[in-house]
């Protein structure tokens, strides 16, 4: 059943706008399913109109074959399912998704959360801290710290971690003040591509055709890569030597193949160039400065693949004094008062996050539709495109929606909410949910399941 959903919709247009897309274009948009995620935000709307606008761009580009955009209907439900999991294993289970150090902490005058996924950001906090085999070990060490002090030192070592700021706090702070600032993507177009102008979209498949080169990580990124696979682009992923995120790959890698190069070895470097010398779009989580230092700064990257759609995304923002630290989604609720305002909605003593990675997913979706709408600017134009994100300035657009009203529960998942087909993963067999969106005539599938890191050449096929 279609219905009117006025916040979505009004959110949708309003990404849509600030993307570049014209306003007329979100009278494609229809909406279906009831029922919110339980949280302080309009967290369901939220993941909504981010689904909206990425297939927004979806039938924006298909609708250069067609006389006209077709109709994009985004499911409230699925959409909300999405921003968790999509996966469904059969006979097996998904690794744990979190170290077993890694949550929120008291500290000697509120709340600290340290991240430790990554060994060496474990490693780091332990720098600090002291190894810990549990969670009861680090809590003790924890607890005489001052937040503030507990989290400048874990970040001076190298490490994650965030204490709890309320929401008038990190808008008062330094970075907070420059994030209000920054656009929800800065969109700026490039050089003129060289590349053959013979491309044009197919509107059952929009996306045919076209190189992804992705070197993202959790989960942001992989959220918009995956997406744009399940339209038809060939995504390749590159990760480095011994890279690893257990928790996450049965759940992102879906529709990509999977290599691995070492950037810092000539034959790697050799072979990444000729990669992304015809690549269409490159995107990218690697803080500012990173891939510089690699000798793959924006005019390198340009200068290589003429017209390149390069879109990348990092934690707290592209100015201000945190531009260059590390986050994840839950670190960042944290600093931006996400999780102080969900621990006085549930009327708790403790952090309260969103009930899904909501930042991430909503980031990933934003990514995608940057960089699809960047095609069809250079369908149009012939130049290429650079966009930046960040989940610090997305989590501003969440709270500048307002408090969530949550009128009634989602219904629980169903079968049929699942895909009929079975995906072969290398895990074992498994089931998606239902695509969220449906634009007419582009049903959205994905050419091979889920893959293990490292499964595939680096190789264009």
């Amino acid at each position: 059943m279609v219905i009117m959903d006025a916040a979505a919709s009004g959110l949708a247009k309003a990404v849509w706008t600030s993307f570049g897309g014209q306003e007329n274009a979100a009278s494609a948009l229809s909406f279906t399913g009831e029922g919110d995620l339980p949280a302080a935000y309009a967290v369901t709307d939220f993941a909504t109109a981010a689904i909206a606008a990425a297939a927004l761009s979806v039938a924006e580009l298909a609708g250069r074959a067609l006389s006209g955009i077709p109709p994009v209907t985004v499911d409230r439900r699925l959409s909300s399912f999405w921003f968790g999991w999509s996966i469904r294993p059969i006979g097996w289970t998904m690794p744990a998704p979190w170290d077993p150090i890694a949550g929120d902490y008291r500290t000697s005058d509120g709340w600290i959360r340290l991240h430790t996924n990554a060994p060496h950001h474990r490693a780091a906090a332990e720098q600090v801290l002291g190894r810990h085999g549990d969670r009861t070990g680090m809590a003790r060490a924890v607890a005489p710290w001052a937040k503030a002090d507990l989290e400048a030192a874990i970040v001076d070592a190298g490490g994650c971690a965030a204490e709890m700021r309320s929401s008038a706090e990190w808008m008062a702070h330094p970075q907070g003040r420059a994030v209000a600032a920054e656009p929800l993507a800065h969109i700026v177009a490039t050089d003129r591509a060289d590349r053959s102008s013979s491309w044009t979209p197919t509107p059952s498949r929009p996306l045919a055709g076209l190189r992804v080169l992705d070197l993202t990580r959790v989960l942001a990124g992989p959220v918009a890569t995956r997406f744009l696979a399940g339209y038809g682009a060939e995504v390749l992923r590159i990760d480095p030597p011994g890279w690893d995120e257990p928790g996450v790959i049965p759940e992102v890698t879906l529709g990509k193949r999977c290599a691995r190069l070492d950037l810092e070895d000539d034959a790697g470097r050799e072979r990444f160039e000729a990669l992304l010398a015809q690549a269409d779009m490159l995107l990218h989580g690697y803080r500012p400065g990173a891939l510089d230092r690699l000798g793959y700064d924006p005019a390198t990257r340009r200068f290589l693949a003429p017209g390149l759609i390069d879109v990348s995304l990092n934690a707290y923002g592209w100015s201000g004094p945190w531009a260059t630290r590390r986050g994840f989604d839950s670190l960042v609720q944290m600093s931006t008062g996400i999780a102080e305002t969900g621990m006085h909605w549930r009327q708790s003593d403790r952090p309260v996050p969103l009930p899904v990675q909501a930042l991430d997913h909503a980031t990933g979706y934003f990514m995608a539709a940057t960089a699809i709408r960047a095609v069809t600017r250079r369908l149009g134009e012939g130049l290429g495109t650079e966009a930046r994100l960040s989940l610090a300035r997305t989590a501003r657009l969440l709270a500048d929606g307002g408090p969530g009203n949550p009128s009634s529960p989602l219904l629980l998942e169903a079968g049929a909410d699942l895909s009929l087909l079975v995906e072969c993963t290398d895990w074992g067999d498994a089931q998606r949910l239902a695509p969220p969106a449906v634009v007419a005539g582009a049903a959205m599938h994905w050419a091979c399941p889920a893959r293990k890191l490292g499964s595939a050449a680096a190789v264009w096929p």
